[in-house]
C-alpha cells in the first residue's frame, strides 16, 4: 500500500526537492504541500495523508504548534520533524507536540524514505545528535517503580526499536502479553510514551544509545 505524505515547508524548493526525492520510491505519494503550519493543518484534514513532514520554523503557525494541532486533531496523522534547527526547545518542543520523528535537513535521501515508512508503521526516528539532547532535555521520572525481570526485557526490546510484534516473537510471548508489560513498564515509570521509557532504559544503562544515522524507537 503506498504512503501518503504530505510537505510542509515555507521554501519552495525545498519542498520541491523533497518531491522529487520521493517520488522515486514507489510506495511513497507526496499527496500535498504546504508553505506554513496553518496550510499544512488545512491540507491534513483534506488530504488524511499517512505521515507529514513538518519544517519547524515556519510563518503564520510555526511547526510545532502545527504538529500540536495535527496530532490533536488527527490522531492518524504521524508528524516528522524534517528541520535544520538543532536546538534543545526545538527538539523536546517538537517530541512534546507529538512528532515521531525529528530529522536533520541534510539526511540522505534514502534513509528519509525509510523514516517515513517506519513511521507510518509506527516507529520513532531520532537522528543521534537529537537523541542525546532528549536524553539532557527530557527529565528522568521523579519516582520509578521497579520492574520486574519480564518488564525489564520488554524494556529493553523496546528501546532498541523494536514492534510489539517482534518483542513477542524474541520473547516467545503473546502480543497481548507485550502490550500488558508495555503498559505495566509505563504506569511503573510515570511516562506517557514509549519513547520517554526508552530514554530511561538508556540512561539507566539497559541499553546503548547506538550511532547509525538514526535511533529508531517503537511509538
Amino acid at each position: 500500500m503506498t504512503i501518503r505524505v504530505l510537505v510542509a515547508d515555507d521554501h519552495k524548493v525545498v519542498r520541491k526537492g523533497l518531491r522529487m526525492f520521493l517520488a522515486a520510491d514507489p510506495e511513497l505519494e507526496v499527496v500535498g504541500e504546504a508553505s506554513n503550519g496553518a496550510e499544512a493543518l488545512r491540507l491534513a484534514g483534506q488530504l488524511e495523508p499517512d505521515v507529514v513532514l513538518m519544517d519547524l520554523l515556519m510563518p503564520v503557525m510555526d511547526g510545532i504548534a502545527a504538529t500540536e494541532a495535527i496530532r490533536r486533531e488527527l490522531p492518524g496523522v504521524e508528524v516528522i520533524a524534517l528541520t535544520s534547527v538543532l536546538e534543545d526547545n526545538a527538539v523536546y518542543g517538537a517530541m512534546r507536540a507529538g512528532a515521531i520523528g525529528y530529522l536533520l535537513k541534510d539526511i540522505d535521501a534514502q534513509e528519509l524514505c525509510r523514516a517515513i515508512k517506519q513511521a507510518a508503521a509506527g516507529q520513532v526516528s531520532l537522528s543521534p545528535s537529537a537523541a542525546e539532547r532528549l536524553l539532557r532535555e527530557v527529565p528522568p521520572p521523579a519516582d520509578p517503580k521497579p520492574l520486574t525481570h519480564r518488564e525489564t526485557e520488554v524494556l529493553q526490546q523496546l528501546a532498541l526499536g523494536k514492534s510489539n510484534q517482534q518483542i513477542a516473537k524474541d520473547l516467545v510471548i503473546a502480543d497481548k502479553t507485550v502490550r500488558t508489560h508495555v503498559s505495566n513498564i509505563l504506569s511503573k515509570l510515570g511516562v506517557s510514551s514509549r519513547t520517554q521509557a526508552a530514554l530511561y532504559a538508556v540512561r539507566s544503562g539497559l541499553v546503548e544509545l547506538e550511532s547509525p544515522d538514526r535511533t529508531t524507537w517503537t511509538e
